[in-house]
């Protein structure tokens, strides 16, 4: 089977790693792909995404994996084009993916549907939105893609008026509106869905650490590290999340006529008050894939396959026991920035564990050097918590670069 995977960064890298081990030999592609990437997958030179829909059909592609949110969206709509070319695509329809698309889509869908979630209101303009800050802490959305930044959780008024002002005055993140929301408090947790025409399955569970230091302090990221464990969830709790949420949102999608296969992510608040849902994503969290990804056995290959042509097959994959931990290590700069052409070192020293590249490139000389915000995932596995830590820990210090930044902390808070 030929088999495409859009997107470049490390959850791409573990998708294909996950595709490349399927029992069958298959011939994995990758649109744009990376020098890493492109160990496991030809990539393929293609403008735009209809200039990637006429390769496909040229070239025999079977399959199209969805990576990244935006081509979803886009041009048209990766999943729409790729019908439009019978081609089987594991990803939304380009209607159906406004659930990340749009903070503010999802939020009325969340308020239609019944589904738990915090209160909301929404705003066009900067003075509407300061008019809506009546307590703190509050939460500030970007209604658009943001590549995970365009969330801030502010404790006061003078944080929450600054961005404001870099969404609707200044427009750091182009055009949208603004999305105000109620602040939730708890653990949060990620669950992740295969969803096929009204049909479920969940995988299993993960937790991601947004911020960029330790103690969950500083500004948001796209995520710094992740947990991944069946462990995460108690039985009852994982079954009140798929009566409350999950089972509501796939029913939700059916009666709205929004076709959806691809993976859903679920983004939740264990709140005092029950499980809330915080976001909708489109596709596999990052970092969240690369530590879930490598606990899954079977034959993922042909799952995602079948799913994609309608049919549903949960015994086709299942997960591991044990814990998961991924340790992401970032450039200079990020997140509000990111320094590139940083040379990284240690790379062939790191044993016994998994590297994810998110944003590296080979440089004239044949080394790999840091090309984006996060640079490398670092993913170990252990039959405890404490084991997979001490290993994803052990192997990341392995790995240097100039300007490193590196939370010390995954796997340990929130757990003690």
């Amino acid at each position: 089977m030929k088999i495409l995977v859009t997107g470049k960064g490390g959850r791409e890298h573990a998708l294909i790693t996950a595709l490349s081990e399927s029992p069958g030999g298959h011939e994995l592609f990758a649109w744009p792909g990376s020098d890493a990437i492109s160990a496991l997958a030809a990539r393929v030179d293609a403008p735009d995404l209809p200039g990637l829909i006429s390769w496909m059909k040229t070239n025999g592609i079977d399959l199209c994996v969805a990576g990244e949110e935006a081509w979803l969206v886009k041009d048209g709509g990766l999943a729409n084009l790729c019908e439009q070319a019978g081609i089987p695509c594991w990803g939304p329809f380009k209607e159906a993916a406004r659930l990340e698309s749009s903070k503010i889509f999802a939020k009325r869908f969340l308020q239609r549907h019944g589904i738990p979630t915090a209160a909301f209101t929404t705003a066009s303009t900067a003075d509407e939105a300061r008019a809506a800050l009546t307590g703190f802490p509050i939460v500030l959305k970007f209604d658009g893609l943001a590549a995970g930044k365009g969330v801030a959780v502010c404790a006061g008024r003078a944080q929450a008026e600054e961005f404001i002002a870099d969404v609707l005055e200044r427009r750091v993140f182009g055009p949208g509106d603004l999305l105000i929301e109620q602040c939730l408090s708890g653990p949060e947790i990620s669950i992740f869905a295969s969803v096929c025409d009204g049909r479920h399955q969940i995988l299993m569970p993960a937790r991601d650490y947004k911020r960029i230091r330790d103690n969950d302090e500083g500004p948001n990221t796209g995520g710094m590290g992740a947990v991944a464990a069946r462990a995460l969830a108690d039985p009852a709790l994982m079954e009140r999340i798929e009566r409350e949420i999950v089972r509501p949102t796939v029913d939700g999608l059916q009666k709205d006529g929004l076709r959806y296969r691809g993976f859903l992510y679920f983004g939740i608040m264990l709140t005092p008050q029950g499980p809330q849902v915080l976001e909708y994503n489109c596709r596999f969290g990052d970092p969240e894939a690369e530590a879930v990804l490598p606990m899954l056995r079977g034959d993922f290959a042909a799952y995602v396959d079948a799913a994609a042509r309608g049919a549903l097959n949960p015994g086709l994959i299942s997960f591991a026991e044990g814990w998961s931990i991924c340790i992401i290590s970032a450039s200079a700069g990020y997140p509000a920035s990111s320094r590139c052409g940083d040379v990284i070192r240690g790379l062939d020293t790191v044993s016994g564990a998994r590297v994810f590249h998110c944003g590296t490139r080979l440089n004239p000389d044949g080394l790999y050097e840091t090309n984006g915000g996060r640079v490398l995932a670092v993913v170990a596995q252990g039959a405890t918590r404490e084991e997979a830590r001490a290993k994803a820990a052990a192997e990341s210090a392995k790995i240097t670069f100039d300007g490193l930044q590196r939370r010390s902390d995954i796997g340990l808070l929130h757990f003690t």
